[in-house]
């Protein structure tokens, strides 16, 4: 955990401060935080009973859910258990879609060197008919608070969601390296219903 962070503290700085951690992480931890943020996911009652999860793929240091994802697809076989990627949106510059995602998916790398799904309309699933959306993170605080990497694409994506009835439940995902204090918040900040870890699961009621 960063201690001692407050909101004198620059969003910029925390963000260097933190990647520099999470990418210090030796290949061996990274393995273990990976495997144990999987078991840990798969004992929430919310992943259980999900049809439809929104996972990503590792980049900069995150926390990797490829083995999360492939426990999903051997559960695939008794249930109706999808998942997907985000992908940037083509017209709504700065916001993301959801494709469906599994090991036969046709793949590109878009602008920021990342893996996704090549955009076919039969696979976009509406972000707001997922059940659980996990978000990779750059830090967060015990109050359920999020630091991205700042480009604002999952706050601007999921802020037409928050006030609907029913939809998806937002997990962090982070090392805990990654834990500080108290982030400094801003008002377009969605804060996550829970935060996964590989030693912490915490949760937060939100309205």
């Amino acid at each position: 955990m960063v201690g001692n962070t407050s909101h004198k503290t620059s969003r910029k700085t925390l963000r260097k401060t933190l990647r520099a951690l999470r990418n210090g992480l030796s290949d061996s931890q990274h393995q273990r935080a990976s495997l144990t943020v999987r078991d840990n996911l798969l004992s929430l009652p919310d992943i259980m009973s999900a049809s439809s999860i929104a996972c990503y793929l590792p980049n900069d240091g995150e926390v990797d859910l490829r083995p999360f994802m492939h426990a999903c697809w051997a559960l695939n076989n008794a249930s109706a258990l999808h998942t997907s990627l985000p992908v940037l949106h083509p017209v709504c510059k700065g916001h993301l879609l959801f494709l469906r995602y599994s090991e036969k998916t046709a793949m590109r790398v878009n602008k920021y060197n990342i893996e996704e799904p090549i955009l076919a309309c039969h696979d976009v699933i509406p972000t707001f008919q997922h059940q659980v959306i996990l978000m990779p993170l750059v830090g967060f605080d015990a109050n359920g608070n999020r630091l991205g990497m700042g480009g604002g694409y999952y706050d601007r994506t999921l802020a037409s969601i928050q006030t609907q009835t029913l939809r998806p439940k937002l997990i962090g995902i982070a090392h805990d390296c990654q834990q500080v204090d108290e982030l400094p918040v801003q008002p377009w900040d969605i804060p996550v219903n829970a935060i996964v870890t590989p030693t912490q699961q915490l949760s937060f009621n939100r309205i």
